[in-house]
């Protein structure tokens, strides 16, 4: 596990990636990435599909290299001694990479190895881990056995072994149960209360809402960086939520009206983005209903975590607001 969190805190951030870069033959992965994550925060990276999150993580674990800027972990240049900033980090990848063959306290044993985790505390160390992640029932069982959140869990005890300060987790959670989930996230909270430092991507927006800070990437860009609410407080917008018979064909009907221009049907609901200030939502409503909309209920609300995420989407790609397959691509 990690050290106590009554200890003090160094003066250097946890990480501290400064206009990171990184290319691949015929693209840029990451353009001018600068993130500063600090000692005890849990900070969020959301991005669709290929924006470039795996690539920043495996950037900060040293995994690969960077193509310009620098980063450090605890002070420590990951360019200069990646060895050191290993024994620092806990990496867990979003590819299951334990032995299906071993079981669950075999692989753990076989991780303390690698760590060379001195023999007088590997066994109590991996007590209190299958107690912490409550894998112990199930410590002799075939890992190939086990559920896809128990697997999850057994990765990050893997990642802990060597009593890491600072953790980089590729999506954790994805693919598993909500149960599962659930009790993921309850351990990433006890490990914070230790004093850990989280840096996890996710493609779910109420893990993003739980984070203290929320990165978005998108195309290899920083898009916006900051905690949840000033993310959604920022955009100026509200989202007048219209219930109809038929949203899809609400917004098609909408679409070419002003101040419909933003709208995406979400089921029976259609989500219209409008100006936080000086907007008439009786006339919308009017306007709404002339153009044939039979509007069950309607209501103003704040913008949430997703509304913020396909903002930026549409910034930075250009995709009309309200379009398909936006809507597809933040689920």
């Amino acid at each position: 596990m990690t050290q106590s969190s009554n200890r003090q805190l160094p003066i250097s951030p946890a990480i501290e990636a400064s206009h990171v870069a990184r290319d691949f033959p015929g693209t840029s992965a990451l353009r001018d990435v600068s993130v500063t994550v600090e000692h005890g925060e849990l900070f969020g990276l959301v991005g669709p599909d290929g924006a470039g999150k795996t690539t920043f993580l495996r950037v900060l674990s040293g995994l690969i290299s960077l193509s310009g800027g620098t980063v450090r972990i605890d002070g420590i240049d990951v360019s200069a001694d990646p060895a050191s900033v290993k024994e620092h980090i806990g990496y867990m990848s979003q590819r299951f990479s334990l032995s299906e063959t071993l079981t669950v306290a075999e692989n753990l044993l076989y991780v303390s190895e690698i760590w060379h985790v001195p023999h007088s505390e590997r066994r109590k160390r991996i007590t209190r881990l299958l107690e912490f992640s409550r894998l112990g029932p199930f410590q002799d069982r075939l890992t190939r056995n086990l559920s896809g959140g128990m697997k999850q869990k057994l990765s990050l005890c893997a990642c802990l072994v060597h009593q890491p300060r600072i953790l980089l987790l590729d999506e954790p959670t994805i693919g598993v149960d909500p149960i599962s989930r659930r009790d993921f996230w309850l351990i990433l909270y006890d490990l914070m209360q230790e004093g850990s430092t989280i840096l996890l991507s996710t493609p779910y927006m109420d893990e993003a809402e739980r984070c203290g800070r929320v990165g978005f990437l998108l195309d290899g860009r920083l898009m916006a960086c900051g905690p949840p609410a000033t993310l959604k407080r920022d955009l100026g917008t509200m989202i007048l939520d219209l219930r109809c018979a038929d949203s899809r064909a609400a917004r098609r009907a909408l679409q070419h009206l002003r101040g419909f221009e933003e709208a995406v049907p979400f089921g029976e609901h259609l989500h219209v983005t409008v100006p936080r200030q000086g907007f008439d939502a009786g006339a919308a409503l009017a306007a709404a209903r002339a153009a044939g909309v039979d509007v069950h209920d309607w209501r103003l609300r704040e913008p949430s975590l997703e509304d913020v995420f396909l903002h930026y989407i549409h910034l930075g790609t250009g995709t009309p607001p309200g379009a398909d397959t936006s809507a597809e691509a933040s689920r």
